[in-house]
């Protein structure tokens, strides 16, 4: 295949935020998902760290063309970086790009910075569908950073790519938060809430 692939570890593991339908998934080894904000948005959301000895699975997807723009725009956040210790079905060698926040340019959540509960529904709902239960516990087991603060965005999502969950998905998600003692934030009662764009 002559088209470059996108790693995707967080949201874009959900096939229902892009539409990219021939990705397939994929390990990505010697690195590790984090939660953390930067200066460019007011939420907290995942980037991936050089972890050797870790192992992240995730949706890789070719980018027709080479034509990065629209998911540029989307993680610009982020920077693009090639990958080579990937594993996946593909049946071929690939070219494969991670999106990752460079060092020094991202800090730990905080109040102020809340990881959305509609971003990470997503996420999760994209884990189960792919990996099933046990993928998506690996999802949670193989993240750092929850001690971070979550803002309950459920009833009125902030997450512009929020997906309605079934009872059982928020159930899921609802336990390992309980399971990890994460804090939950109420939303503002005047409606005030963190605007967010991308991600």
């Amino acid at each position: 295949m002559d088209h470059p692939f996108f790693f995707g570890y967080g949201s874009l593991v959900n096939r229902r935020t892009h539409g990219h339908s021939a990705a397939i998934t994929a390990r990505l080894d010697g690195w590790r998902r984090v939660w953390r904000h930067t200066d460019l948005r007011p939420v907290a959301y995942l980037t991936a760290v050089p972890s050797p000895g870790s192992s992240i699975e995730g949706l890789i997807a070719a980018v027709p063309g080479a034509d990065w723009r629209a998911l540029d725009h989307r993680e610009r956040a982020y920077d693009r970086v090639p990958v080579t210790q990937i594993a996946h079905g593909a049946g071929q060698p690939l070219a494969v790009e991670l999106y990752t926040i460079p060092p020094g340019k991202h800090r730990a959540p905080d109040r102020t910075h809340p990881v959305l509960l509609s971003y990470l529904d997503v996420v999760v709902q994209g884990y189960l569908a792919e990996f099933g239960p046990e993928g998506a516990a690996r999802f949670f087991r193989s993240t750092d950073g929850w001690d971070a603060p979550i803002l309950d965005d459920r009833a009125q999502p902030l997450y512009p790519r929020a997906q309605t969950l079934s009872a059982a998905e928020r159930a899921f998600v609802d336990d390992w938060l309980d399971r990890l003692a994460v804090r939950r934030m109420a939303p503002d009662p005047d409606g005030a809430a963190p605007g967010i764009s991308g991600a």
